[in-house]
């Protein structure tokens, strides 16, 4: 049997590697799957855990009030050695960008234990666009032996790196397993959805399921945009509300009160901008399957909105996903106020530009990603 080590420490890496930890779990002879969280973010990766019915065999548990890259990145290196070393796995799997990704595969590197890296090989080409993104996973790329790519286009990134072909594999994307996984779930599990109805309801005065106005659903985090980008955002999102009372907009909100303060600031008070608290997985995909038009600044947003038929407008400059651009599924807005608030516009009152968003074909995969690491990892290993 060989034995793999999975880190992740955020929600979104938590969602993207559910279904592979539940496809490995399909394979006890031939694999021995440890789980090991950061928890660089603590609350909503305990409620993707909990939703996925995950459990974790080490917690680092490293966050606190106002940590930053450092404390981060020391932290993990630190705490896994003394599990790297006890567990001795044969193969580190890590996901994505993040700083958690960068910080478990050198402390892998330091063991010299192998690295796969799922969704290898996005680039925007900017080291401080998305920050720390970019380098994370510039660096965890040197690092790692195996790159599951999701796309052609982050292969020949790859490629470009001086990646070796033999072991760079596209597979998809995992966001879009877990995301058909869990609407499977919503629509067999009445109980689920029963619960999911009431408690958007709850939150927002309304029961989403009965609504006939138009959603806007809104997710804004970023780093890069924190301080004017985000206020720039607010205000566009401001000038739509007023301009078009008949629409919802409905705008979870992260914890960090660089995002949280200021949105409040400048929203609490429009009676149909909702601003509401972090929102649980099923909770989020049923909104989304709900929504008109999404906006974000969230890359994995960019992947399964497509799926489910939804325009996205990315509040970033850069981003690491063009397949998305060249489909035609995204259109990158930035953090200007005019060019937000007339993207929407334009949406709104464009059937035939709103049409041809929603009916572009998804270019991150079908379903089958975790599947097909999996079976390269029984061969390879």
């Amino acid at each position: 049997m060989k034995k793999i080590l999975i880190v992740f420490g955020t929600r979104p890496e938590a969602i993207k590697m559910a279904p592979l930890i539940k496809t490995l779990q399909e394979y006890p002879d031939i694999f021995e799957l440890k789980v090991c969280i950061t928890a660089q973010h603590r609350e909503m990766l305990d409620q993707v855990l909990e939703i996925f019915d995950i459990t974790a065999d080490y917690d680092l548990d490293i966050m606190k009030p106002n940590q930053d890259l450092y404390d981060i990145t020391s932290q993990i290196l630190l705490k896994l050695k003394d599990i790297l070393k006890e567990f001795k796995p044969d193969l580190v799997l890590v996901h994505g960008d993040t700083t958690t990704t960068f910080s478990a595969s050198l402390a892998a590197f330091y063991q010299k234990i192998d690295i796969a890296h799922v969704e290898a090989g996005l680039r925007t080409g900017e080291i401080y666009a998305p920050f720390p993104e970019e380098i994370n996973r510039k660096l965890t790329a040197s690092l790692a032996k195996y790159h599951f790519a999701p796309t052609t286009t982050a292969k020949n990134n790859l490629l470009t790196e001086g990646i070796d072909k033999n072991n760079i594999i596209v597979t998809g994307n995992s966001v879009i397993d877990a995301l058909f996984l869990m609407i499977k779930q919503i629509e067999s599990n009445q109980q689920l959805k029963s619960s999911i109805i009431h408690n958007l309801s709850k939150q927002l005065g309304f029961n989403p399921q009965s609504l006939n106005s138009k959603l806007i659903l809104v997710t804004g985090h970023r780093r890069e945009n924190f301080g004017q980008g985000l206020l720039d955002i607010c205000s566009a999102l401001k000038q739509i509300a007023i301009n078009y009372p008949n629409i919802k907009i409905i705008y979870p909100l992260h914890l960090n009160p660089n995002v949280y303060k200021p949105v409040n600031q400048i929203l609490q008070d429009i009676d149909n901008i909702h601003l509401i608290q972090p929102l649980d997985y099923p909770e989020f995909i049923y909104l989304m399957e709900k929504s008109h038009i999404i906006l974000t600044d969230s890359g994995g947003i960019q992947e399964e909105a497509p799926s489910l038929g939804k325009p996205v407008l990315v509040m970033r400059d850069t981003t690491e996903r063009p397949e998305a651009l060249k489909a035609g599924t995204v259109k990158l807005v930035g953090t200007d106020t005019n060019r937000i608030y007339t993207s929407i516009k334009e949406l709104l009152d464009n059937q035939q530009l709103y049409d041809k968003m929603t009916t572009a074909q998804n270019p991150y995969g079908d379903g089958h990603t975790c599947q097909k690491i999996v079976n390269f990892l029984k061969v390879t290993l």
